[in-house]
């Protein structure tokens, strides 16, 4: 069985894939920040803040067969509204935390047999949609992230990113409060439905594992075919 650090586990797409990977039997270091997590069965929690100067986790192995990096944020607003501050904030907690968690875990990663990194992104990178410039600019960053990180690690570390539309998580509780939202939200999907924790951490699931081991440098676009079908 293989040992994975699944960075923000402690909700949404993250606590499921590290409850997946548990489940198949593997050992998994999970991370939490705001909501304490307690450590069952196969699942590790340790606290980590991505944001602090350095980073941390304690008593990890001396090898790591893969790492997600989950932490996310929906910051939705008008161009003309959006603040360098804004900007900065986002970018350090959704591309700055990604880069220093590699780094942290790069010498464990080496260290094994087919490691693996996963990446999450948005299907507004590739689509365009108003309001999304803060997010579309800090998981634009990401997909490029992926590709350059994929060239300088290869042949050794395999590195892509998926990029989700809108899934029910607690990330996108206010787009998807009401019966009403989640039906139009729902309707703007080719297949007609929102995407779920299991639909984006099962690809997840499969990128770490061996089974996509001749895959490298690509953004998966796990979303209900919205970023390149029109019905």
């Amino acid at each position: 069985m293989s040992t994975y650090v699944i960075i923000g586990a402690s909700s949404g797409i993250g606590q499921q894939l590290a409850n997946q990977l548990a489940a198949a039997g593997h050992s998994v270091i999970g991370t939490y920040c705001k909501t304490k997590t307690e450590s069952a069965g196969n699942i590790r929690y340790e606290y980590l803040d991505v944001l602090a100067d350095t980073i941390s986790l304690e008593n990890l192995p001396d090898s790591i067969d893969g790492v997600a990096y989950c932490p996310g944020s929906i910051s939705l607003k008008p161009f003309a509204r959006i603040s360098s501050s804004d900007l900065i904030s986002d970018y350090q907690f959704q591309v700055i935390g990604a880069v220093k968690s590699v780094q942290l875990l790069l010498p464990k990663l080496k260290a094994a047999v087919d490691p693996s990194v996963v990446f999450f992104s948005t299907v507004a990178v590739q689509l365009g949609l108003p309001y999304h410039a803060l997010v579309s600019s800090s998981k634009g960053a990401i997909e490029g992230l992926t590709k350059s990180l994929a060239a300088e690690l290869a042949p050794k570390i395999r590195v892509n990113c998926i990029a989700p539309s809108l899934t029910d998580t607690r990330l996108a509780a206010s787009l998807l409060s009401t019966d009403e939202k989640k039906e139009v939200n729902a309707q703007r999907h080719p297949l007609k439905k929102i995407g779920s924790t299991t639909d984006i951490a099962s690809m997840a699931e499969f990128l770490l594992s061996p089974k996509a081991g001749w895959m490298t440098g690509q953004i998966l676009h796990v979303d209900g075919g919205m970023s390149t079908i029109k019905v």
